[in-house]
C-alpha cells in the first residue's frame, strides 16, 4: 500500500493538534487544509493556482473560531477525524495507488479535498478560483495557472539515482613490464601466475578457517605419485581461495620441509590460447609450460576451472587435447597440478573420462557454516575497510551473513556475504564525499541485502514488527465481513515470523475455504500488499489434466521444452520471498498435490534440471469451494439458522490425509453479511471516483441509491460479486455514454440517485448538478453541534453557514442502508457515527 510522506504526517498530526488546541471535538476538512497550507507540497500547488496563502489562511482561522465554536468540550478527550475527513484521506491513497506511486503527499489531499464538493474548504479554494482541473494539470504535467510558475517535473518528483559511478579497481600493474620482457625467455612467466609472488606483495587476501581442506591438500601434494589434488565444490565457497591461501602458507614457512622451497604458478587458459593461429601453436605452448614445470622440482601448477583444458586445443574429431597431454605427467609423478572445478562440470566432463580422474585425489570443498563464515569476514574486513575508506561494525558482518544466507539462495557463503559488504561499501563511492558514512552499520547492510535479493526494504528491517502489529486492522479496513477469517490468518502470519516455526518450512501454508466472491482471494492480495511482497497467482484449473502438472517443474528429459524450465520454479526463483496463490485448488489434477507435499514440508522443490528452488520464504495460500454447496443448503432443524462447519467433511473428501495433515491451518470464509454489503458498496464507488479522476469527473452517490444497491445487489450465495455485476450495469453503463459522448465530455460533476421508471419501479438515474456547490458543515459538525443546542448549560450558537437540503453521501452505512451520519436522534448521533462508520480511520504513520 502507499505510504505517507513525511511531510503529509506532519500536516496530518498539526490537523489534530489544531483541533486539540481550541478543545474541538472533531476535526474537520478546514482544520486539514489550514494545515496543508503549510505544507510544501500542497503550497506549491495553491501557489501555482494563483491561490493567495495569506487570505486562504486568515478565512479558514476565521471560520474555525467562529463558525466551529459549537465543537469545543471540555477537552478531556483528544479530537477524531470526521468521516470527511477521512474520506478525503482514503480517497487520496486509492489515488495514488491506482496511479502506481507508492507515496501519498499533500498535494493529493488537497486533489481529493474537491471531491467535498459542499465543505467549507472545497469553497475557499473554488473562492479564489482554484479547480481540481488546475491542480491534477499542475501536478501531473507541470502547467502552472500561474504565468511563470510552471515547472517540467511534477510536485512529486521521482527520486534519481545518480547515473555516474566510478571505477575504483586496484591498479597493481608494476611486474607487467617485466613479464613482457621476458615472455620469449620463460614460458611460465608467460603464460602462468607467480602466485608465491602475489601473496609476497600482498596481494592476496589470508585465508580464515579451512584447516582440514588445506592440510588435505598439503598431504595429496607429499605423495610420491597421484599428487594431484582435485578441489570440488560449488561456485564462491572458496575453491581458488585454498590454492592462494597455500601460497601464503609457503612463504610464512607454515608448511612441511619438502613443500618450503615450493612456488605455486596460477595456469592462464585464456593467456594460453590467444593467438594461437596455427595447429600446434597450443600444444606447443603447454609441451613448454611442462618441460619448466617438471625443470623446477620445487613447481606446483593450480589450475583454475581445470574442466577448461577438456577439449581444449583438440581439432575436429581429433582426440588429442589438453587433459590428453597432461596425463602422462600426471601419472609418473612429475607435474605437481592442483585443480579447482564445481560438482556440475566434474560429472559433466571428469566423470566421463575415468583415466583423468584416477590421476586426482578428489577433495570436496563444501560451503562454510555461518559462524564459520562470520569469522572469515572478519579477518577479511580490514582489507575492504582500507579499500573503501570506512568502518564496518561486528554487528554489521554477523548481519551481512545471516541475511545473505537467509535471502539470496542463488550464491554459496562465504562469497555472498563478501559481496553483500562490498557492495555496501561501494554505494557510499556514489555519494557526496562530505556526506560519506564512515561507519558501516546493520542499516545499511540490510539496504544492500534488499537490493540483491530482489525483495523490498521492509521485509528485513526493523520496521517489520510494525507491519505485523497492524496486519489485522490493514486486511479488515480492505476486506469486510471476514473478522473471524483474518483474525486466523494474522495469528498464523505473526507465529511464524516470531521465529516459532520450523525453520525448514515455508513462512505458511494455508487453505482458505468457502463460497464464492467473499473475498479469498482479495485477502491474499491484500496480505501480499502489506507486507509488501509479490503476488504470485496460478489458476489451477489449467491444470486439471495430469500432463500439465509437469509445466510447474518443467518437463522431464526427451520431451520437448526440457530446456525451457518450470512455470512454479522459475517464478519463485525470480520472487524468493513472495506470497504464492493456487486459486481454485480443487479443479487442479490429484498429481498436483503430491508435488506439493515436499514444498509445504521441507521448503524446496527440484525442477526438471536438477535445481532446488527455495520456499522457504514463501507464504503458501490455496483457496477451494469444497463444500459451499453444503453450507449454501438450509440446515435441519429448529435451531440451526444457517450451515457452520459442514465444509469439513467435504474438505476431507477431497484432500488427502497426508496433504491435510500439511497445512498451517484451514481458514473458513463465511457467507458475506448484510450488514457490510453498504460498505462493498461504498468500496467499490470509490474504485470508481479513481477511475473518473483521469478525466476530470466526480461523482456522488445519494443515500437512497445506495440503499437501492444494497436492497438489489445483495445475494448471500454470491457474494460481493453481483454487486459489482449491478454497479458496472446501472451506473457505468449509463456514464459511459456521458463521459465518451454527453455532457461529462469535458468532465463535470454527476450525482446517482433513485428516480421512478415509466412502468413505476425505482431505478438509479444520473443528476448532474450546475453552478458551484453551496458548501455546509459536515455531518459530524451538523449533528455534534444540534445535540450541544439541545443540552441546557449549552449556549445557543450562531448558525453555520447555508446548507443544503440535497442528499448527499455521508461516511457510509452499516446495518441500515440509507441513514447518514447525522440521522436519527440528535442526542444518539455521535454513537451512530462511530457504530456505522464505513471508512476505517486512517493511520498516521506510515504504513
Amino acid at each position: 500500500m502507499p505510504s505517507f510522506s513525511r511531510s503529509l504526517e506532519q500536516a496530518l498530526h498539526r490537523a489534530l493538534a489544531l483541533a486539540n488546541e481550541r478543545h474541538h471535538e472533531y476535526a474537520t476538512l478546514e482544520h486539514l487544509l489550514l494545515a496543508l497550507v503549510d505544507d510544501q507540497d500542497a503550497a506549491a500547488v495553491m501557489r501555482a493556482c494563483s491561490v493567495d496563502l495569506d487570505t486562504l489562511r486568515r478565512n479558514l482561522v476565521d471560520y474555525i473560531d467562529a463558525e466551529l465554536a459549537n465543537l469545543v468540550t471540555d477537552g478531556r478527550d483528544d479530537s477524531k477525524p470526521t468521516a470527511g475527513f477521512q474520506r478525503v484521506i482514503q480517497r487520496a491513497v486509492i489515488h495514488v495507488q491506482s496511479s502506481g506511486r507508492e507515496e501519498v503527499t499533500g498535494a493529493n489531499v488537497l486533489v481529493a479535498m474537491f471531491a467535498e464538493r459542499e465543505s467549507h474548504a472545497a469553497y475557499f479554494l473554488q473562492e479564489q478560483d482554484m479547480t481540481r482541473y488546475d491542480a491534477v494539470n499542475y501536478i501531473s504535467h507541470g502547467i502552472a495557472k500561474r504565468p511563470g510558475a510552471s515547472e517540467p517535473r511534477p510536485v512529486r518528483g521521482v527520486e534519481e539515482e545518480p547515473e555516474q559511478q566510478r571505477d575504483s579497481r586496484a591498479a597493481d600493474q608494476g611486474n607487467d613490464a617485466d613479464k613482457d620482457k621476458k615472455k620469449k625467455e620463460s614460458a611460465l612467466d608467460a603464460y602462468c601466475v607467480n602466485l608465491n609472488r602475489k601473496a609476497r606483495d600482498g596481494r592476496i587476501d589470508p585465508l580464515i578457517g579451512r584447516e582440514a581442506e588445506v592440510q588435505r591438500t598439503i598431504q595429496i601434494l607429499c605423495r610420491r605419485q597421484k599428487n594431484n589434488p582435485l578441489l570440488v565444490g560449488e561456485p564462491g565457497v572458496g575453491k581458488t581461495a585454498i590454492a592462494e591461501g597455500l601460497a601464503l602458507k609457503i612463504i610464512r614457512g607454515e608448511v612441511p620441509e619438502v613443500l618450503e622451497d615450493a612456488t605455486v604458478f596460477s595456469l592462464d587458459m585464456g593467456t594460453l590460447l590467444a593467438g594461437t593461429r596455427y595447429r600446434g601453436d597450443f600444444e606447443e605452448r603447454l609441451k613448454q609450460v611442462m618441460k619448466e614445470i617438471e625443470a623446477h622440482p620445487k613447481a606446483i601448477m593450480f589450475i583454475d576451472e581445470i574442466h577448461t583444458v577438456i577439449g581444449a586445443g583438440a581439432t575436429s574429431g581429433g582426440a588429442m587435447d589438453a587433459s590428453n597431454l597432461l596425463k602422462p605427467a600426471l601419472a609418473s609423478g612429475g607435474l605437481r597440478c592442483i585443480g579447482s572445478t564445481t560438482y556440475k562440470e566434474y560429472r559433466q566432463y571428469f566423470e566421463k573420462d575415468r583415466a583423468l580422474v584416477r590421476r586426482f585425489q578428489k577433495i570436496d570443498v563444501n560451503e562454510p557454516s555461518i559462524p564459520d563464515t562470520i569469522e572469515i569476514l572478519k579477518g577479511l574486513k580490514p582489507y575492504f575497510e582500507e579499500f573503501h575508506k570506512l568502518r564496518y561494525t561486528n554487528d554489521a558482518i554477523k548481519a551481512a551473513v545471516e541475511l545473505s544466507a537467509r535471502y539470496i539462495h542463488d550464491r554459496k557463503l562465504p562469497d555472498k556475504a563478501i559481496d553483500v559488504i562490498d557492495e555496501t561499501g561501494a554505494s557510499q563511492m556514489l555519494v557526496a564525499e562530505n556526506k560519506r558514512k564512515k561507519t558501516i552499520g546493520v542499516k545499511e547492510i540490510e539496504a544492500a541485502i534488499a537490493t540483491m535479493a530482489r525483495i523490498p526494504a521492509k521485509t528485513v528491517s526493523k520496521d517489520d514488527a510494525e507491519v505485523l502489529r497492524n496486519l489485522e486492522t490493514t486486511l479488515k479496513r480492505t476486506v469486510y465481513g471476514q473478522e473471524k477469517a483474518i483474525e486466523a490468518l494474522s495469528s498464523s502470519i505473526k507465529l511464524a515470523r516470531a521465529g516459532l516455526r520450523d525453520g525448514e518450512k515455508p513462512i505458511g501454508c494455508y487453505l482458505f475455504a468457502g463460497p464464492t466472491g467473499v473475498g479469498k482471494t482479495e485477502v491474499a492480495r491484500q496480505l501480499s500488499s502489506s507486507l509488501g511482497v509479490e503476488l504470485v497467482r496460478f489458476d489451477m484449473s489449467e491444470y486439471m489434466e495430469r500432463h500439465t502438472v509437469s509445466r510447474l517443474i518443467g518437463a522431464p528429459p526427451g520431451y520437448v521444452g526440457f530446456d525451457q524450465g518450470g512455470l512454479l520454479t522459475d517464478q519463485i526463483d525470480q520472487h524468493p520471498h513472495c506470497v504464492l496463490l493456487l486459486d481454485e485448488i480443487e479443479k487442479a489434477h490429484p498429481d498436483l498435490f503430491n508435488i506439493l507435499l515436499q514444498v509445504m514440508d521441507h521448503g524446496k522443490l527440484t525442477d526438471n534440471n536438477g535445481k532446488q528452488v527455495d520456499f522457504r520464504n514463501v507464504i503458501l495460500i490455496m483457496t477451494t469451494n469444497a463444500g459451499a454447496a453444503d453450507m449454501a443448503r438450509n440446515a435441519y432443524g429448529f435451531t440451526r439458522q444457517k450451515r457452520e462447519g459442514d465444509d469439513t467433511e467435504a474438505i476431507n473428501k477431497l484432500f488427502a490425509p497426508e496433504f491435510r495433515n500439511r497445512l498451517d491451518s484451514v481458514i473458513s470464509f463465511g457467507h458475506l453479511p448484510k450488514t457490510v454489503v453498504a460498505r462493498v458498496v461504498d468500496k467499490f464507488v470509490l474504485q470508481l471516483e479513481a477511475q473518473l479522476a483521469d478525466r476530470n469527473v466526480t461523482i456522488e452517490l445519494s443515500d437512497e441509491a445506495r440503499e437501492w444497491l444494497v436492497e438489489n445487489g445483495y445475494d448471500e450465495a454470491m457474494g460481493a460479486r453481483p454487486m459489482a455485476r449491478l454497479i458496472q450495469q446501472t451506473i457505468k453503463t449509463p456514464l459511459a455514454d456521458e463521459v465518451l459522448f454527453g455532457r461529462l465530455k469535458n468532465g463535470g460533476a454527476v450525482k446517482v440517485v433513485v428516480v421512478q421508471s415509466e412502468t413505476g419501479i425505482k431505478v438509479l438515474g444520473l443528476e448532474f448538478p450546475d453552478g458551484p456547490v453551496k458548501p455546509k458543515p459536515e455531518k459530524d459538525v451538523a449533528a455534534a453541534a444540534e445535540q450541544r443546542a439541545r443540552k441546557p448549560r449549552a449556549k445557543a450558537s450562531s448558525p453555520a453557514k447555508p446548507t443544503s437540503a440535497a442528499p448527499r453521501r455521508g461516511g457510509g452505512t452499516g446495518g441500515k442502508a440509507g441513514k447518514g451520519d447525522g440521522g436519527g436522534k440528535a442526542p444518539d448521533a455521535p454513537k451512530a457515527q462511530r457504530s456505522v462508520r464505513t471508512v476505517p480511520k486512517v493511520p498516521l504513520t506510515k504504513a
